[in-house]
């Protein structure tokens, strides 16, 4: 036997699901009882609901926000296709599209909240307030202490409430639901609402939840208690480089509550100069000397208050940092220093990382790297183990273009190492994408992949907030290596839509890396574009800040065939990288040197720079800097293995330009044009029960680039469907 259970209030969609044996009936019978999630409708469900049975013609993205915000209810549907019937702009109304639509309104407060005992409709009121629910949250608010039981009541009556976890302890209203209440809230009791959300304030900071007690005293406009709980919390989000939060609870308040406390004026500026933002960062300084001098002695010695001038000057040295004023960074990194208490380890730490900064920028890498690492000792005294693996990325950087692969592994290592002692650690994913990039450098691409994709599943909470680009870029010049060039190109794009500036100097530009992945596609006019934007020249004085930028113009110059400008460009490069000892720039201006001598016929003087890269990158395993550099290092590299004396490495660098037939695509008899490795990829998916979105998730890709790559398989195949497509692949023995 099967049965349904219905609640009165909820609609079809808000029945009870479950199985039971009915003693009545027989021993076989069965009840069924259907929840409420089981009824929902899908994306699917929805589109076909509004578009075939509604007949509204909206798009995709129209469907999936209404589906969102009513979370599956049929009759939320039903009532905002009602709505929606003649209006010229349906995507506006679900734009904005909640609990004061008019038929919503009606249904929810007569057919719903009028129903109720007038004890439960006082409950729904007043814990509207409530992002999720508990029943001792619910009893702080209420004054009740019947807070559970009403809750396990209302989850009974399935009176659109949520629960958020298995044993039922939270819930939630329904979106929808939840606007109602509020709105008939502020109708009836306007009084009542800031008391309730100091109430919630309150429960919510006695039991640790931090975010939750600083939003509910902004709601309830009680600004000393949001200002003393958002000061209380600086150290620690600070600590753990929780920036995000910090900035947004700083922006809510009014000013005159953060102006009046010299550490928020001084947090709010660091929140500002995280991303690169200058404006308003000086006026929030001013304020808090300002401030500062207003206090009495003993106010003034307070450990946090006394801390203060330094951080102060610190952010006057990321200023100069931002704004390309390396001395006055210095001066001021030094004053920091000085005005920190020896005990002061996160004053001491962050001035030692300012110096680095300066140093990085000048292109001195040995001085930056000194600053750097006594940056993290600090910072790990000082127990911001998050600062201590942003010290770790840029000791990596440094490391690297000074030709240390090794070492720079080493300290990421260690960086991972950390984050396993300290976990949860914020940074723990940037290491990952900074060992690939390492891995990368050294041609495994399995071992890049395979962080790229650790750094990915760990997710944004375990990541700074520059990895979101890096890891991108990364990514985007695997791709490229394994021939799938318009995802890299889109990664690229995706890259500089997330992409977020930090203190760090901007060393390799997006925009540069993408015109060298064009220029290697052999587009070579978009290449000159970008160093026409850049306003690149072979005549321009070298400097660290655009050594990058000016390598990449030397390839664009050698594609070109104008070899007497990139020579010179290149000897310049190299007199000022040697100079400097950034050694992973002598070794990629040696391997152009050696193209170019080969690109003027003379094969023989080529290998003298070559025979030097070589010995240079033999200890720490550079493959990429001479497999990137083009066409003729094969042929070079043959030639210089020749020699008895070669260096080892050379045989394995040649080893690898040199593709054998174990990477090459398999014959592909029956097709006039052979599918590409990534169409492969994406054929043998097709044969699975993954559909596109799952694809491109499996493959690390837009969904965008599966439909290319798809309309391209099934152009070769001489098929159009998917179906076809598997069958024809199976008789080709590709399957």
């Amino acid at each position: 036997m099967k049965g349904i259970s219905y609640s009165r209030y909820g609609g079809p969609d808000v029945l009870e699901y479950g199985e039971v044996r009915d003693p009545k009936v027989g021993p076989d019978a069965v009840l069924v009882e259907v929840r409420a999630a089981d009824l929902r409708f899908t994306l699917d469900e929805t589109e076909y609901y509004l578009n075939d049975v509604m007949g509204l013609a909206l798009a995709s993205d129209d469907v999936a926000a209404l589906e969102r915000r009513t979370e599956g209810w049929v009759g939320a549907l039903q009532l905002a296709a009602l709505s929606l019937r003649g209006r010229a702009d349906p995507a506006g109304f679900i734009a904005e599209f909640s609990g004061d639509d008019r038929y919503i309104v009606d249904y929810l407060v007569e057919e719903v909240l009028e129903r109720q005992p007038e004890p439960v409709r006082d409950f729904l009121l007043q814990t509207s307030i409530l992002a999720r629910l508990t029943g001792p949250l619910c009893d702080a608010v209420t004054g009740r202490d019947d807070g559970t039981a009403t809750l396990a009541g209302l989850a009974r009556a399935n009176l659109f409430l949520n629960a958020l976890d298995p044993r039922g302890r939270w819930y939630r209203y329904h979106h929808l639901f939840a606007d109602v209440l509020q709105a008939r809230l502020l109708d009836e009791q306007p009084d009542r609402v800031g008391e309730l959300h100091r109430r919630a304030s309150t429960w919510h900071h006695r039991n640790g939840h931090r975010s939750e007690a600083v939003g509910h005293a902004l709601a309830g406009a009680d600004f000393d208690r949001a200002a003393d709980l958002v000061e209380t919390a600086v150290p620690e989000l600070r600590r753990n480089r929780q920036d995000a939060p910090l900035r947004s609870w700083l922006e809510a308040l009014p000013d005159e509550f953060v102006r009046a406390r010299p550490a928020l004026s001084v947090a709010y500026a660091g929140a500002l100069l995280v991303h690169g933002e200058l404006n308003g960062a000086e006026a929030r300084l001013r304020d808090a000397e300002d401030r500062l001098s207003e206090l009495s002695a003993g106010d003034a010695a307070e450990p946090a208050v006394a801390a203060l001038p330094a951080a102060i000057a610190l952010y006057r040295s990321a200023q100069a940092r931002i704004t390309g004023d390396t001395g006055r960074a210095i001066a001021q990194a030094e004053r920091a220093a000085d005005l920190a208490r020896p005990d002061d380890h996160l004053s001491r730490g962050a001035a030692a990382g300012l110096r680095g900064l300066a140093h990085w920028s000048r292109g001195d890498l040995e001085s930056a790297y000194r600053w750097w690492t006594q940056a993290a000792a600090n910072l790990e005294r000082a127990g911001h183990h998050s600062d201590v693996l942003g010290c770790t990325i840029a000791l990596a950087d440094i490391a690297k273009a000074l030709g240390r692969l090794h070492e720079a592994m080493r300290v990421c290592e260690r960086g991972i190492t950390l984050a396993a002692v300290h976990a949860p650690l914020r940074g723990v994913a940037d290491m990952h994408v900074a060992l690939a990039e390492l891995l990368l450098e050294r041609n495994d691409l399995e071992g890049a992949e395979r962080h790229l994709m650790i750094s990915r599943d760990l997710g944004e909470p375990a990541a700074l907030p520059q990895n979101r680009y890096r890891r991108r870029v990364a990514l985007a010049r695997l791709r490229h290596i394994a021939g799938d060039r318009a995802a890299a190109l889109e990664l690229l794009d995706d890259a500089e839509r997330v992409y977020v500036s930090d203190y760090f100097p901007e060393v390799t530009p997006i925009a540069g890396v993408r015109a060298r992945l064009q220029l290697a596609q052999g587009d070579v006019d978009a290449a000159l574009a970008w160093a026409r934007s850049r306003s690149l020249s072979a005549d321009d004085e070298p400097s660290y800040l655009r050594e990058y930028e000016h390598l990449t113009l030397a390839r664009t110059l050698l594609a070109r065939a104008d070899l007497g400008r990139a020579t010179t460009l290149l000897q310049r490069l190299l007199d000022a990288a040697e100079q400097a000892d950034r050694t992973g720039t002598v070794i990629e201006v040696l391997v152009l040197q050696a193209v170019a001598d080969h690109a003027r016929g003379d094969t023989r003087s080529a290998l003298t720079p070559l025979w030097r890269a070589v010995s240079l990158a033999g200890p720490e395993g550079y493959v990429r800097l001479f497999l990137d550099a083009g066409p003729a290092i094969p042929a070079l590299l043959t030639s210089l293995a020749k020699h008895d004396a070669a260096p080892v490495h050379a045989r394995r660098l040649l080893a690898a330009a040199t593709p054998s037939a174990a990477r090459r695509p398999a014959p592909q008899p029956g097709l006039v044009e052979p599918l590409s490795a990534r169409e492969l990829d994406v054929l043998r998916l097709l044969g699975t029960d993954l559909n596109g979105p799952d694809i491109a998730r499996e493959l690390v890709v837009s969904l965008n680039t599966v439909r290319t790559h798809t309309k391209n398989i099934y152009a070769k195949l001489g098929v159009t469907n998917r179906r076809a497509a598997v069958r024809r692949a199976e008789e080709l023995g590709l399957a």
